[in-house]
Order: structure tokens, then sequence, then C-alpha cells
């Protein structure tokens, strides 16, 4: 038993310096959890960010230059006066986003109680300024109507008062969610693709058929790459919740890291199996990243980290229980955004143990299958 310890540990530290000598995959683990991290909490704000908008005034009005002034940054840029000549055009373009067309006659028709009309043209393509933007802009131009009417500005008085408290993230901060979900997806990734590539290296470069003829069994093989990439994955995912989460994006984590690392871990020796499956499977290391993306694509979208499972079909999230993202990303939003304990995710724990037991076991035999065809 101890020397079969010792070939493990030996085994793994081999993987580690294999990896110290690739650069590229170096930079890729950096990239992952440091600048993809930042760019997915940063690069898409919840809010409108200065929106292009441009105004069409058509009517020259008090009023018009009321709702004209009512625009301003950080949500809208300073809007531009065109005419209706320039708009299509610019809407074709790209250079607004929105387009409010004020009529003639406006003021008149609104201060004598007449239907009045104005048009908002929305370039849809751009989603989620399209969506947020124009419900800002209709809220906007009706507070300066009423207010414009009014001689000053009324807020309706419901008989009921709503009060919403937003839990956990009381500022509804899209970092917040998003740095430590992208760790989570990151760990699920890097773990698949750097196990998978040390054993595709080992394969090109023939150091696979060095270890057939030394006294090491194919389980020794594989848990030394286990436990090697998936160190490497922990330490990452560790210093970069220290120093780019906690540290650059001022994101509070609300429950224990260690008790975090300790799931991390378990489905570090699921992924770290697939990877290996994957591996063995693949003849080259074209063929293992279109692998990985064909099995990436719905660990990440149907295991709860981009939608709620709530949202998906039964069959879906029944069949998704399988997965051990699924799990992962269930304990991760529970300890990390809600403090939860170990008596809250025991059982996320034991599904991943589980689905790792059942992965490395499967990927074990496809290992020894292909070893045994190289023999």
């Amino acid at each position: 038993m101890k020397q079969k310890l010792e070939n493990i540990y030996r085994l793994g530290i081999k993987e580690l310096w294999s990896l110290w000598r690739d650069p590229v995959m170096l930079v890729l683990i950096v990239f992952a959890f440091t600048f993809s991290i930042y760019a997915a909490s940063t690069a898409m704000p919840e809010t409108l960010q200065n929106a292009p908008l441009a105004i069409v005034d058509e009517d020259q009005s008090q009023l018009s230059n009321r709702i004209a002034s009512a625009f301003y940054p950080p949500s809208f840029g300073k809007p531009l006066m065109i005419s209706s000549d320039q708009m299509d055009a610019g809407m074709d373009a790209g250079i607004y986003t929105f387009v409010l067309v004020i009529p003639s006659r406006f003021q008149q028709d609104v201060l004598a109680g007449r239907s009045a009309q104005i048009q908002l043209n929305t370039d849809a393509t751009r989603m989620s300024q399209a969506f947020t933007g124009s419900g800002y802009i209709q809220q906007i131009v009706m507070g300066e109507i009423n207010e414009f009417v009014n001689r000053y500005r009324q807020n309706a008085t419901l008989p009921v008062d709503l009060e919403v408290r937003a839990r956990f993230n009381p500022a509804l901060n899209k970092s917040w969610f998003g740095s430590l979900t992208q760790i989570i997806n990151q760990i699920t990734m890097l773990s698949i693709i750097i196990t998978g590539a040390a054993l595709i290296r080992e394969r090109e470069h023939g150091t696979v058929e060095h270890l057939l003829v030394m006294p090491v069994t194919p389980a020794e093989i594989m848990l030394a790459k286990v436990w090697a990439m998936g160190l490497v994955v922990l330490f990452a995912a560790t210093v970069s919740l220290k120093l780019v989460v906690q540290g650059l994006l001022q994101v509070p984590v609300a429950g224990s890291i260690p008790l975090f690392l300790t799931g991390a871990s378990l489905l570090l020796f699921a992924t770290t199996s697939m990877g290996i499956f994957l591996a063995t499977i693949a003849r080259s290391m074209p063929q293992f990243g279109m692998l990985v993306v064909l099995v990436m694509m719905p660990l990440q979208l149907l295991s709860g980290g981009a939608t709620p499972r709530e949202s998906m079909p039964e069959w879906v999230q029944d069949a998704m229980l399988i997965a051990p993202t699924t799990h992962f990303v269930e304990l991760g939003q529970a300890i990390l955004f809600r403090g939860a304990g170990l008596d809250v995710v025991w059982t996320s724990f034991l599904w991943l143990l589980g689905i790792g037991t059942v992965f490395f076991f499967f990927s074990l035999r496809r290992f020894r299958k292909t070893i045994a065809q190289m023999a």
C-alpha cells in the first residue's frame, strides 16, 4: 500500500512538472481565473450606460425641450437633435439605439386634452439596452408630461405600499453574482481541459508507453492525474476568490470558503475523471477540444448557473441530476451567496461523491481498455 501511494505521489509530481513546462496551458489557467472573471463581472452592467439617444423634435415647444433635457448621463448619452431624414440612416448604421420622435403640435394637443402621440424607435438588436431603455424612456417622458400639465411632479398614491427588499444582494449588483458564478464555471472547464490535455500530450509524446513498462497500474496513473490537476485548479480558484473577487471586485462572500473548496474538491474528482474519459475517446487534441465544447455547453447552461433550473422542463431537471455541476452550482450558490453551512448542503456533497465515484470507475475502465490496445 505504501508503494502504491508513493507511485501516485511521484506520478502526480511528474504531472505538475509537465504542466509547468506548458506555457500555453499556464496562460489559459491564469487568464481563466483573472481577466475572464473580471470581464464577466463588469463587461455587461446591470443598468444602462451611456445609451445613444437621438430626438426628432418637430414641435419645438417648451414641453419638447423639457423632454429632451430629461435625458443625461450616465444612463443615456447626451441626446442628439436630428431631423426625420437622418433617423433611418442613423439606426441602420447603428449610431442610435433609441430615436424619440416628437410630432408637431404635440404640446397643444397635450394641453387641450386631445389624444397626443409620441414615437419611440428602438434598435432591438441590442437586446439588453433595448428592453431596459425602452422602459426608462417611457417613464421619463410620462413624468415630464405629467409635471408639465400639473405644474408640479405628482406621484400617484396607491392604497398598498409595496416594500421590496433584495436578500443576499441588496444593491442588485451584477458583479456579485457574475464573479462567483464564473469561478464555478471555470473550475469545471479547466479541470476537464487540463486533465484531458495532459493525457493526450503524454500519448502524443510516447510517455504512456514508458509508463506501461514501469510497475504502476492504470488506477495509479489516473489517481495521480486527478490529484495533481485538481490541486492546480483548486489553488487557482482559491487565489482568484481572494485576490480577484474579494480584493479587486470587492464582492462579499457570505459563507465559509473552506467549505466551498471542499465541495470543489469533490467536483474536481468527478470532472478530472471526465476529462480522462474524453481524452481516451479523442485521438488528437483538436478532437478533444470539440468533445469538450459538446460536454461543457449543457453542463454550464443546464446546471442552474446561467438560468434557474426551475424554469427548465422537468425532464431536463431530472436528467441533469447526473451532472456534477448541477449539485456544485447548488452548493456553491448556497455557501457563497447565502452563507449556508454543512447542515444545508450535505446532500449535494453526497451527490458529488457518488457521481465522482461512478465517473472515476467508468473512466478507469475505459482507460484500461485504451492502454491494453496500445500495448
